[in-house]
């Protein structure tokens, strides 16, 4: 999947920053292993801590931990730290077993699109319920997380020509 976000983002010269929580860096792995990610990767934050989300990021738990709207202000504040054009964001349980009173392999995802003044001009949030062990879960997760980011660069290149 980091090849084709890779091609997405470079057709329109966009760039992307990540913030992770529960997937932990995958999701920036992913997109950097792909030869030429510099020209489109600005960096990432791994905000496992509730300390790091607010203090870096500028998140407000509203809704818990593992929410969409957590996993939205995550992207925003992601992108903002980093300079990018694009946000992705994970948080969520990859287990083993429950937490917060979530069961294992329920995840947050958002994919944030900055317009020139630095405000979201669009932005996509999907609750996930994944199966699997936690890299399973992990993998899943991020691969989905990149997917959706794709989606929403299509819709807003769609909109844009349309």
């Amino acid at each position: 999947m980091g090849i084709e976000t890779g091609h997405q983002l470079r057709a329109q010269s966009l760039t992307l920053a990540t913030a992770e929580s529960c997937t932990g860096g995958t999701v920036a792995s992913m997109v950097a292993a792909v030869a030429g990610a510099s020209d489109y990767y600005k960096g990432g934050v791994v905000s496992y801590a509730v300390s790091v989300k607010d203090q870096v990021l500028g998140v407000t738990l509203r809704d818990g931990v593992v929410s969409q709207d957590t996993a939205l202000q995550m992207a925003r504040g992601a992108a903002r730290v980093c300079g990018a054009d694009c946000g992705v964001a994970t948080t969520g349980v990859a287990g083993p077993g429950p937490s917060d009173g979530l069961p294992q392999g329920t995840v947050c995802i958002a994919a944030i699109w900055r317009g020139k003044n630095g405000e979201t001009s669009r932005e996509l949030a999907q609750t996930l319920h994944l199966n699997g062990d936690r890299e399973e879960v992990i993998l899943q997760a991020a691969d989905c997380a990149l997917r959706l980011l794709v989606r929403l660069i299509g819709q807003e290149k769609e909109k844009i020509e349309g």
